[in-house]
């Protein structure tokens, strides 16, 4: 049974006089119960909770602000030096804070290896941070204690660093425990996946919650039993919001008939009341993923609505922001047109976020050392951080953890579904090169975006090529109508892949495409020339084979005049993770072709010696 951890609080700055009675009669007046006795030592106090959050609650309601017999506590993590690492925990972060900017701020201070966001009901966000070093996260924890942004000022913490206090035992972890530095779909090496739980999330509203819950719970048993499916009611959280989200966790089947029987309930409950006259139905999606759902000038969204007879509409990118990556997804008509749509819905949204794993896992298989956890590509796309309550209060409180079995290890399967509703482990894939290659991809963005990219003063691009660890210049203009101009990113692999993400992420942040249309950019790479034909294969079948695969669209252009380089280009069209996947493919054909060269160069002085 796994033992559940302990969050320690120093108090300190206690007056001589104070007793174990007086600080447990603060802290209960203050609704902060305590887990256990108060150890009371000359001038100081440690104590224990259970839960992070109402550490933090604790830290946050009492340090510097209450006294006690005249002398003002101080309230923190009990960390000891020895157990002061990696890991340190940022609170007071404004809701409002881009991603970008965050990030931006981490990376100032060292490699961030992973960023979590801690469940908690405060108004601002807080965040557990892992530096790959002891050195960066000192750095970090002076540099940003009391940073100001805005009207908030940052405070700073280090928790414990549980690979330093509890290393796993070795024979252990190989037998049975899934590190998160071992490589592999499943901790028993087979490579066939389960079924992965993608849940259902839906926003109701608050007025219909005792009638889902029923009288002593019984409604919510008796839909939970018939559908098999695990219900989560976050009702507690977001005190005062007009709905309250539901995560519904079941096969798709199973969801389906929880969503068809909670409508039920809630137009009989609107019925009854006449509170109502029609219950929309509000599906709660990742941002990452309604694009696809959407369709091509919203096609798909089109042919749902006429199928099922029902009116779709989905919030605005505008309501995005550091605690809600989710949109809003409403659906008007009957019950059962409702109903209807959900299942055609989920499975538009099923099917992008199972395309995006096979792509994240072709990643980590093709791109040796990369770390999905230190990504964070998109500031309103692939967030790093969980969804909690947003500005229009439609996410829950708790962060939403749907496809981790452990909030502490996860294998590569999850790594890039953990990056979308929770955060990956740090080192999720090892390192293999220690020094990779330099690549150049030309990436095309339109004219008009340019600004957004550079950024006041030079700032986002600056940050941008800093957090990705590449080099990053615009092109001059072509000529003074030209619609696109060229991003030159130069850099390993990894670098290739944040950076271009962020691109990508920028341009659908800031409304550049058609909120209906995903975001597709031409990227060119440059190859060997005597590579070309294998790019292409016999009759165009690798070619083929590479757009069936990627769904991008890959052209070599014939009759090229190689350069001075000896190098032509190949053209590949297509949203981000299609567009990375087709540019890893292409440079391990090239490589492949560079090594059969060399083996027969090395051969050949040898074969005309043996005759």
């Amino acid at each position: 049974m796994k033992r559940r951890r302990m969050n320690k609080l120093y108090i300190g700055n206690l007056s001589p006089a104070a007793t174990a009675d007086d600080l447990k009669q603060l802290f209960g007046e203050r609704k902060l119960p305590l887990a256990g006795q108060v150890l009371l030592k000359s001038g100081y106090a440690f104590v224990d909770y259970p839960d992070q959050n109402w550490a933090i609650r604790a830290i946050e309601t009492l340090s510097g602000k209450v006294e006690l017999h005249g002398k003002v506590m101080e309230v923190d993590y009990s960390v000891p030096k020895k157990l002061r690492s990696r890991k340190i925990q940022i609170r007071n972060i404004p809701p409002h804070l881009q991603w970008e900017v965050l990030d931006g701020l981490l990376a100032q201070y060292g490699t961030v290896e992973n960023v979590e966001q801690v469940n908690t009901d405060t108004e601002t966000a807080v965040v557990n941070v892992m530096y790959a070093t002891k050195e960066e996260a000192k750095v970090a924890i002076e540099k940003l204690s009391g940073h100001q942004f805005e009207n908030y000022s940052f405070k700073t913490s280090y928790i414990p660093d549980e690979e330093v206090s509890s290393p796993p035992p070795l024979q252990r972890s190989r037998r049975g425990g899934h590190s998160s530095r071992e490589r592999g779909s499943s901790p028993g090496g087979s490579s066939q996946p389960k079924q992965l739980d993608f849940p259902l999330r839906m926003l109701v509203p608050t007025q219909f919650v005792g009638a889902i819950i029923g009288k002593e719970g019984l409604t919510i048993k008796n839909l939970t039993k018939q559908t098999q499916s695990k219900v989560d009611i976050h009702r507690k959280e977001n005190a005062g919001a007009a709905e309250k989200p539901i995560t519904i966790h079941a096969t798709p089947e199973g969801c389906s008939e929880a969503c068809r029987m909670i409508l039920d309930i809630m137009q009989k409950e609107a019925d009854e009341t006449k509170s109502a006259e029609e219950i929309p139905l509000k599906i709660l999606a990742h941002n990452s993923l309604v694009g696809r759902l959407i369709g091509k000038e919203g096609r798909n969204l089109k042919k749902i609505e006429q199928d099922t007879g029902t009116k779709i509409t989905i919030s605005p990118l505008q309501d995005l922001t550091i605690y809600n990556p989710e949109r809003t997804i409403t659906v008007k008509g009957s019950t059962e047109a409702c109903s209807s749509a959900e299942v055609e819905i989920m499975k538009k949204l099923r099917e992008a976020y199972e395309n995006d794993m096979v792509a994240v896992n072709q990643q980590a298989n093709l791109i040796p050392g990369l770390n999905l956890s230190a990504l964070g590509i998109f500031s309103t796309g692939l967030s790093m951080l969980p969804s909690t309550p947003g500005a229009r209060g439609a996410a829950a409180a708790t962060p939403y953890h749907p496809f981790s079995q452990s909030s502490r290890r996860r294998t590569s399967s999850s790594a890039y579904l953990s990056g979308l509703y929770g955060a990956p482990p740090a080192s999720a894939f090892p390192h293999q090169n220690p020094l990779p290659e330099q690549e150049v991809v030309n990436l095309f963005i339109p004219t008009q975006a340019v600004g957004a990219i550079i950024g006041k003063k030079g700032q986002h691009i600056k940050q941008l090529a800093r957090f990705a660890g590449a080099s990053i210049k615009i092109a001059p203009a072509e000529g003074p109508n030209a619609s696109e101009r060229m991003v030159i990113i130069t850099g390993p692999p990894e670098a290739q892949f944040k950076a271009q993400g962020r691109i990508f992420g920028k341009l659908k942040e800031e409304n550049f495409f058609n909120p209906k249309e995903e975001v597709k950019l031409e990227a060119h790479i440059k190859v060997p020339s005597f590579t070309a034909g294998r790019v292409i294969g016999k009759g165009g079948k690798t070619v083929n084979e590479l757009q069936n695969l990627t769904s991008a669209e890959v052209i070599v252009p014939r009759d090229q005049t190689p350069d001075e380089n000896e190098e032509v280009i190949v053209k590949i069209i297509g949203h981000f993770f299609a567009s990375q996947t087709a540019q890893r493919k292409i440079r391990e054909i090239v490589q492949q072709v560079k090594q059969q060269e060399q083996k027969h160069a090395q051969g050949a002085p040898a074969s005309q010696h043996s005759k």
